[in-house]
């Protein structure tokens, strides 16, 4: 990515509905330049699609929790059967596969505390492949929603 490609995906970042039209006058380039460049992005992977950020509360989520799940044995099966199961489960935000004395971390958003119970001790202690779970409650979340490109280490032989 050169910087004008960098500064379309900050741009459309921070606003993903504005026009081509609106993009390119930012960019000081031409419309059909501008589409260009997006649809190259989009092909590329770059850009993976377009979202709108809706409120938790808004939907019956106010209370979110971070369940640290450690399986009784991590094999490829076991992480891939869990991982599918906690994929699929309505409450769940995002599950990812980590390294250290856990193997998961899964985000879940629910109505209250005792929906978070419920989903613990109905969904997640009834797997067979799990040998306990940790749970954090959060409190609050501070996300960074324009992200830029990082520059490659310098590796000093």
């Amino acid at each position: 990515m050169d910087e004008r490609d960098a500064e379309i995906v900050r741009l459309l970042q921070t606003d993903a509905r504005q026009s081509y039209r609106e993009l390119a006058r930012k960019l000081d380039i031409a419309p059909s330049t501008c589409m260009e460049r997006v649809r190259t992005l989009t092909r590329r992977g770059v850009i993976r699609g377009y979202h709108a950020d809706i409120s938790l509360p808004a939907l019956n989520r106010g209370v979110q929790g971070l369940v640290s799940v450690k399986l009784r044995v991590s094999s490829r099966t076991a992480i891939d059967a869990f991982k599918d199961f906690a994929s699929r489960l309505p409450e769940v935000l995002s599950v990812y596969v980590v390294s250290g004395d856990d193997d998961f971390i899964v985000h879940v958003a629910v109505q209250d505390l005792d929906h978070l119970h419920a989903f613990l001790t109905d969904r997640v202690s009834t797997r067979k492949e799990v040998a306990g779970f940790r749970t954090s409650v959060v409190f609050q979340q501070v996300r960074n929603p324009v992200l830029e490109r990082l520059e490659d280490p310098d590796i000093v032989p």
